[in-house]
């Protein structure tokens, strides 16, 4: 059973997750060859205060 397992920044929409969840259930039934049934996607949302790139946080102004 392959599990893949994602960190976002929150804020999108769940449109766009539910999307997400099928290109990535898609590839991997294609790739690996498994049963769709047996894919899960796990969605993992943080807010952008607990999310840093560079040393910054993201949520932090840029000057």
């Amino acid at each position: 059973m392959p599990i893949i397992d994602v960190t976002l920044i929150d804020g999108r929409t769940p449109e766009r997750k539910a999307a997400l969840i099928r290109e990535l259930t898609d590839a991997a039934e294609r790739v690996l060859g498994v049963r769709r049934e047996s894919i899960r996607v796990l969605l993992r949302e943080l807010p952008a205060e607990n999310w840093g790139v560079g040393g910054e946080p993201k949520a932090a102004p840029r000057s």
